[in-house]
């Protein structure tokens, strides 16, 4: 089948609508948790890949099918998805089509834990969220920007990195309510300021 270029670059500019969509998952300033049930497929790998952390329910089931409908994965997967499990499991299952289920993707570091059914997940997700939100906003934002810019570099970078954070953010009225709570023994009241 040939395709007249002006329809090449219509699928070419849909390609980049969807990474796009992708990309502002993986770009949120704040910490994105995936609960995963059921099936996870093609795009599903695409957008928790693009998650800080991922729970799954023991039905679920993992798969990059794209090989097997004749396509190259284009969202992201091949490109976040090394970081996440490593270049050899990528490949194996990039290159297979097959799936794997939430043991297999647990053991391989797709998913940070594996809970009974769905609505455990959602539960075990939601509690995690609040125990984030309970940390000052701006050390889980700073923290976030500081791990997504030490990947990939060297300690000696990633800490020059993190001095110039701290550097530029210790002053806080955050880490004076943390200092606060602890003196006075009880939880702080962060404002993200």
């Amino acid at each position: 089948m040939f395709y007249e270029p002006k329809a090449r670059f219509a699928v070419l500019d849909e390609i980049a609508r969807l990474q796009g969509s992708i990309t502002a998952v993986a770009a949120c300033t704040k910490p994105v948790i995936a609960a995963i049930h059921g099936y996870c497929l093609g795009g599903g790998i695409d957008l928790i890949t693009a998650c800080d952390i991922r729970y799954a329910s023991r039905d679920t089931i993992f798969s990059i099918r794209e090989t097997k409908i004749a396509i190259v994965a284009d969202v992201g997967t091949l490109q976040r998805l090394p970081a996440i499990i490593g270049k050899g499991h990528v490949a194996e299952l990039a290159y297979t089509g097959e799936d794997i289920d939430a043991a297999r993707a647990e053991a391989i570091h797709l998913v940070n834990r594996v809970y009974a059914d769905a609505d455990t997940t959602l539960a075990a997700a939601r509690d995690l969220a609040e125990r984030i939100a309970a940390n000052s906003p701006l050390a889980v934002q700073g923290t976030k920007r500081v791990l997504e810019y030490c990947e990939g570099k060297s300690v000696e970078d990633g800490l020059k990195y993190v001095a110039t954070w701290n550097a530029a953010f210790l002053n806080t009225d955050d880490l004076r309510e943390a200092m606060a709570a602890f003196i006075e023994k009880r939880k702080p009241n962060y404002t993200g300021r």
